[in-house]
């Protein structure tokens, strides 16, 4: 397999999607590695891959020790795609720098140290590259868990966008929950030190009702009426609904001009709405991703341009 100029990784639920909008893109993908899409096209922005592989170069490498060479030539930290070849790829592994991956204590922010990773397509055949668009191995942010406070594991979502964003709310800020319940989110927040507006018509877990700085409101999320709202520092919604509706809402919010930043689940049910997610994408001062956390959803981030 000649001419690898992309890679793009999904992860196991939503590779159909990726290789959906792959497509979509005009990405021509000469095989699938695992869960690695190859192409021979230049890197492309992808909303759905966990990480892409922009400097991909494949190596012969007759030996182990050629392999762990071809790499530590190029640069100190890598990290291995083991999708097949498993015993080969551990003794590479050993022979390279070993990379710190622990899990990240929120709010600790991303690695900044530059980061390659490799693959195996063949004993003898090294796939590797220097560079790639997520600071993580595999593309993967993983925390210390809480594993007693908050009700739910939706927390880890939220924390992952506001690492990936690389900002979160602090002490004092004012931030809307849409659809809190029963607080996973509100929950995260209130940890942070802001003040949480969780709005659920259904009731929010004991542990996090009872926080002083959270405040339930018991209304829609749709219902609510931007322009009857004080000036709030960062909207978030993990609410389930569909995707063109979940726009409209986070559109009224930036036309009305009244918060700073939104944080903004955008989950699909059944196909995936490949268009409406374009429009999210589209939106001035707007990142679209999937998230390593998100199941069939993206992330919506957006930031208020300076004026």
């Amino acid at each position: 397999m000649e001419g690898i100029r992309s890679a793009y990784l999904a992860d196991e639920l939503t590779q159909p999607v990726l290789a959906e909008e792959l497509q979509r893109l005009g990405v021509a993908v000469t095989g699938w590695h695992g869960l690695l899409a190859l192409s021979p096209d230049t890197p492309r922005i992808s909303t759905w891959a966990l990480d892409v592989w922009t400097a991909p170069e494949l190596v012969e490498c007759a030996s182990i020790g050629l392999a762990a060479s071809a790499m530590r030539q190029r640069q100190r930290n890598w990290s291995l795609y083991p999708a097949a070849h498993h015993r080969r790829c551990a003794l590479i592994a050993e022979r390279l720098p070993p990379v710190k991956a622990a899990a990240l204590r929120f709010p600790e922010p991303m690695p900044t140290a530059p980061l390659g990773a490799w693959t195996l397509l063949a004993p003898d055949r090294l796939l590797l590259s220097a560079t790639k668009t997520s600071p993580f191995v595999g593309g993967a942010c993983r925390f210390v868990e809480d594993r007693t406070g908050p009700p739910s594991r939706a927390y880890l979502k939220l924390w992952e966008a506001c690492t990936r964003l690389g900002a979160h709310p602090g002490a004092g800020d004012r931030c809307l929950d849409l659809g809190a319940a029963p607080g996973g989110w509100s929950w995260a927040l209130a940890q942070l030190g802001a003040e949480v507006i969780a709005v659920d018509k259904a009731d929010l877990a004991p542990q996090v009702a009872g926080l002083p700085n959270v405040t339930l409101r018991r209304e829609s999320a749709f219902g609510l009426d931007p322009r009857q709202e004080p000036e709030t520092d960062w909207l978030f919604s993990d609410v389930i609904a569909y995707p063109e509706r979940l726009l409209g809402l986070v559109t009224r919010w930036i036309e009305v001009g009244r918060t700073r930043r939104i944080v903004c689940s955008v989950k699909f049910q059944g196909a995936t709405d490949h268009a409406v997610a374009d429009r999210f994408a589209a939106i001035p001062g707007a990142t679209l991703m999937h998230l390593a956390h998100n199941k069939h959803e993206l992330t919506f981030l957006w930031r208020r341009p300076p004026a």
